[in-house]
């Protein structure tokens, strides 16, 4: 890690930000980024209708709030920015559904577990709608808050994570900043100060995962960035290096960082290109994936029976049972971070989306069995692969004796297996009519995002995510 550098790390960030235009975006990117706004909306929809998404909705009815410009998305209601980027980073991140950073240094605990998605989009989206944005500025920002968080995720000492931050709330707040800034065409002294003060209230810790709290993380990132942003705007004064200074944020929540992996390397290449951004395909938390696809593809290649499984033992390096830590899950919340409810459900079910993912279906006995025949362990090989890697080795033994392996080191929606446009608009669909959305509406949805850039204002897409019955 760095020593203390008199490179004014903050500016070059703030001017990065400031600085860059859509047409700096490559093509590639801005398709990349499609999928992940799509997907992006369709979790708040499906997150408006879980218990988190009522809750928050009673929140803001007890701040006897006035109308403001931002959609709650899912919450037939618009209020002012901060509190819209709230309730929709709540909502995305409120089944564990939604994207996930890759890493690239093999310490970096597969990119820190940075969604990136969470907290700049629904920055991003109300502040657009506050400034009548073009889909373009909106994508802008949106690709701006993820580079942003994403490159400040590869650069902290990994400690940051290890030792219980939860690198989308810290992280996510200087997305939400970054996204809030470029559409307020904040300069870049405005955007240093933004910035600086995102910093100060960048939070969020591990123990809360398997809650409520932990989509709280990402709401409240998602808004602090946005209240970072108008407080700058205002003139409100903060250090010019929040980032980089002795009692900054690298080296006050993670002791340090790696100047290199973020110095020069803003959209150098952008992290969307390279090393991606995983799609998830089931509402679980990312490090359970490399294993729920290889489970799938032994289950169907082997057409394995529930009434067969006597044994089965899934190993992995010693950071991912760090973050799975619910081994006899409870509720669902507690399955989402559960290898062995993931394996589980799986071998009985052969899916495992939102109907799987139910305090009633986790209660289930057969579940409760099932999961007692799974032994989620630490592989040496699997440690061997690097932290960077979600290496999963499963080992399944039947009742007629055969034994049967796999191994994968990402799972599917991640850029060695990607979804394309399709399957994630899929993926949108399913959660628009898990959340009560006509399937005309949502078709309609998947083609906005696919022609985003065309826009003239954003407001014709959020139109359409505010009332949906």
């Amino acid at each position: 890690m760095n020593k203390p550098t008199d490179v004014r790390l903050t500016r070059y960030v703030a001017a990065f930000i400031a600085g860059t235009k859509f047409d700096d975006l490559p093509s590639g990117v801005v398709e990349l980024g499609k999928k992940s706004i799509l997907d992006g909306l369709g979790l708040a929809l499906s997150g408006a209708v879980a218990r988190s998404g009522e809750l928050v909705r009673k929140h803001l009815d007890s701040l006897n709030l006035a109308a403001g410009p931002a959609t709650v998305i899912g919450g037939n209601r618009k209020v002012a920015p901060r509190f819209a980027a709230f309730a929709n980073g709540v909502g995305i991140h409120a089944d564990d559904y939604d994207d996930t950073q890759l890493a690239v240094a093999p310490d970096r605990v597969y990119g820190l577990l940075t969604h990136p998605t969470a907290p700049a989009l629904p920055a991003a989206l109300a502040i657009g709608e506050m400034k009548g944005a073009s889909g373009k500025d909106v994508m802008l920002a949106y690709h701006l808050g993820v580079e942003v968080e994403c490159k400040i995720a590869e650069a902290i000492d990994p400690r940051h994570y290890q030792t219980g931050f939860h690198a989308t709330a810290t992280c996510g707040t200087f997305a939400a900043a970054a996204a809030s800034a470029k559409l307020m065409e904040l300069d870049v002294e405005a955007t240093q100060r933004a910035l600086s003060i995102a910093g100060s209230q960048s939070a969020g810790l591990r123990e809360n995962f398997g809650t409520m709290t932990k989509p709280f993380h990402a709401g409240r990132s998602s808004e602090s960035g946005v209240a970072a942003a108008q407080f700058a705007e205002l003139g409100w004064t903060a250090t010019d290096k929040i980032l980089e200074a002795p009692r900054g944020f690298f080296r006050a929540a993670g002791g340090g960082f790696d100047l290199g992996a973020i110095y020069q390397r803003l959209g150098a290449p952008w992290t969307f290109a390279d090393p991606g951004v995983s799609i998830k395909p089931h509402p679980s938390g990312s490090l359970t994936h490399p294993g729920m696809t290889e489970m799938l593809r032994l289950i169907r290649e082997h057409k394995i029976q529930p009434q067969q499984v006597r044994r089965v033992r899934v190993g992995t390096n010693s950071n991912m049972p760090n973050a799975l830590i619910h081994h006899r899950p409870h509720d669902e919340l507690q399955a989402k971070f559960s290898m062995e409810f993931c394996m589980a459900i799986l071998l009985l079910r052969g899916r495992a989306g939102l109907k799987e993912f139910t305090d009633a279906v986790v209660n289930e006995p057969d579940v409760k069995a099932m999961i007692e025949k799974v032994d989620f362990v630490v592989d040496d090989v699997a440690e061997r692969a690097g932290y960077h890697k979600m290496t999963t080795l499963i080992d399944i033994e039947l009742t007629d004796g055969r034994k049967i392996s796999g191994r994968a080191d990402f799972g599917k929606g991640s850029p060695a297996n990607p979804m394309s446009y399709e399957e994630v608009a899929d993926k949108f669909r399913e959660n628009a009519d898990f959340a009560g959305m006509r399937k005309s509406n949502a078709d309609d949805i998947v083609e906005l995002v696919r022609n985003l850039e065309t826009l003239p204002s954003i407001d014709k897409l959020t139109g359409r995510l505010l009332r949906f019955d």
